[in-house]
């Protein structure tokens, strides 16, 4: 009878320990399902293409509708959508209580509603809904936007909880997008970019004047090799001629 129990007992812990494997898995299941923006970070001060990444997190219902509510406290003057197909897009815009200067332009309306509608996403997929934004505030380290994912069943999930800093993440946390200072050379607009892009150029141009000087060099290389072959051919040639003189002689 003990020997009966002996394995049991030894696979008991085993059993016990994919279970709590499973109920760990089970309990993060949520937080990778949740609408998310991507990339997850931006320049301050500048203009940044981000998209919403929406995945279906339901078996049996679709995702037909996406609402973003943009943060009132740091409004965008400029917000664009980018088509996403077989999806309808509406911005939804609002007279500022206090007008943002942007430019040397004063803005006293922004955007701060976007919603798709008309597509589906089905179970077991996800979709990216892209906007332009800008200019990003300088003046805080994230942006937070309220979405609220609407399923062909009624089921309205509201991502609306700002996650705060040293605690657990919040059972339906908002899209955050973190802002950062702008790298050394950035102007907001590309311009790192576009000084990358010079100095690869600007190496290009290097690399083609130095080939260019490199085969200057393998050209004389290549003249002088063939003038001493030439010499050495032609003494060669004297040499056989004296000697076949010297044969006709003998």
């Amino acid at each position: 009878m003990n020997a009966m129990r002996l394995p049991r007992l030894r696979r008991l812990p085993m059993a016990c320990g994919i279970a709590a494997g499973a109920l760990v898995l089970l309990s993060a299941a949520p937080a990778f399902a949740h609408v998310s923006v991507q990339p997850g970070q931006a320049e301050q001060g500048g203009y940044s293409t981000i998209a919403f990444k929406v995945p279906n997190e339901k078996d049996d219902a679709s995702t037909v509708k996406l609402e973003v509510t943009l943060p009132a406290d740091h409004p965008l003057a400029s917000v664009m959508a980018q088509p996403v197909p077989g999806w309808d897009v509406k911005l939804t815009k609002t007279k500022l209580a206090k007008p943002v200067e942007v430019h040397g332009e004063k803005v006293t309306e922004a955007v701060t509603k976007v919603t798709w509608s008309g597509g589906k996403i089905e179970p077991g997929t996800f979709q990216q809904f892209p906007l332009s934004v800008g200019a990003l505030p300088d003046d805080a380290d994230q942006l937070v936007f309220k979405a609220l994912q609407t399923y062909d069943d009624k089921e309205v999930v509201r991502w609306i909880e700002a996650p705060k800093e040293g605690a657990p993440e919040p059972e339906n946390p908002a899209p955050v997008l973190k802002l950062v200072k702008p790298a050394e050379g950035s102007d907001g607009h590309g311009g790192g970019t576009q000084n990358a892009k010079a100095e690869a150029d600007g190496a290009t141009e290097k690399t083609a004047s130095a080939s260019s000087d490199d085969g200057g060099d393998n050209s004389d290389t290549t003249a002088r090799v063939l003038g001493i072959v030439g010499i050495v051919v032609g003494v060669a040639g004297v040499a056989f001629g004296v000697l076949a003189g010297r044969r006709r002689n003998a």
